[in-house]
């Protein structure tokens, strides 16, 4: 398997998106939002089908695009709720539409366009790799830098209002980092399964952890184990690997919940025992 250039470098963006995603994700799952990457990931691909169109980065068009819906759709929850849900449905369909009509304008084929949407190994270049890393190595500092601001915020927005914070600027920051984060994994994963990568594995690390930075940690940890092990699957079964990194990550969020009931139940018992004692 390593003998070949493209699994090398499939393998590398893979441990670069199982730490990216669910560092991003733990923010994103804290507000309430697990869904903002899946909207993303349906307006990045207008921004593919913009790069294939006019001949440029795919990724990169991805990026802007992507990064611009991001916004969009963060002023859109904060003014209205009911009135926000109807309108980020619609910016949502219509990304994916758009994507969809540019890819084909571009001369595009359905294989290329499903190359996006599910994730393809076989299509990764160093290109690719190049811009990824940078993509990874920025999300990451944000992350570090601003971690302890995003934590209040996703704690409680009236209380980091009432610190000082400036709680517009940090929720466009999040919305920003996490389209970021779906374009570097849409190679891999696929735009219509990247916001798995963001959720499932940070779901596990709360089955196992009560800490916010333990739950962070336990979650890159699984997502870096999700995507390699996912990637290899992929790789050796001949299926896309999108959806095999992502039943990969289910699973494990299954044995976490298992463990998770069994660790309270004997944590419980134990407590029990404790009184009886007493």
């Amino acid at each position: 398997m390593l003998q070949f250039d493209f699994m090398r470098i499939a393998l590398v963006m893979a441990v670069l998106i199982g730490l990216t995603a669910p560092a991003i994700g733990t923010f994103i799952v804290q507000r309430r939002l697990a869904l903002l990457g899946d909207g993303i990931g349906h307006v990045a691909l207008t921004g593919v089908g913009l790069g294939l169109l006019t001949s440029t980065s795919p990724i990169l068009g991805a990026v802007v695009v992507s990064a611009l819906g991001a916004v969009a759709i963060e002023v859109l929850r904060a003014r209205s709720r009911s009135g926000g849900d109807v309108a980020l449905a619609l910016l949502f369909y219509g990304g994916l539409s758009g994507g969809v009509i540019l890819t084909s304008l571009s001369g595009g084929s359905g294989a290329g366009l499903q190359a996006y949407l599910f994730g393809s190994i076989s299509s990764v270049s160093k290109g690719d790799l190049y811009v990824v890393v940078g993509l990874a190595v920025a999300v990451l500092a944000i992350v570090v830098m601003f971690g302890r601001e995003l934590f209040l915020l996703c704690q409680d927005e009236e209380v980091a209002r009432a610190s000082g914070l400036p709680v517009r600027f940090l929720s466009l920051l999040i919305a920003v980092t996490a389209a970021v984060t779906v374009v570097i994994a849409m190679r891999a994963i696929g735009l219509l399964l990247v916001s798995a990568l963001m959720v499932v594995p940070v779901a596990a690390a709360q089955q196992l952890t009560r800490g916010f930075k333990s739950t962070m940690l336990l979650a890159m940890a699984i997502g870096v184990l999700s995507a390699v092990s996912g990637l290899v699957g992929s790789f050796e079964f001949s299926v896309p690997p999108g959806p095999s990194i992502v039943v990969f990550a289910m699973v494990v969020f299954i044995a976490a919940v298992l463990g998770g009931i069994l660790t309270r139940r004997r944590s419980g018992s134990d407590d029990q025992e404790v009184e009886v004692a007493r």
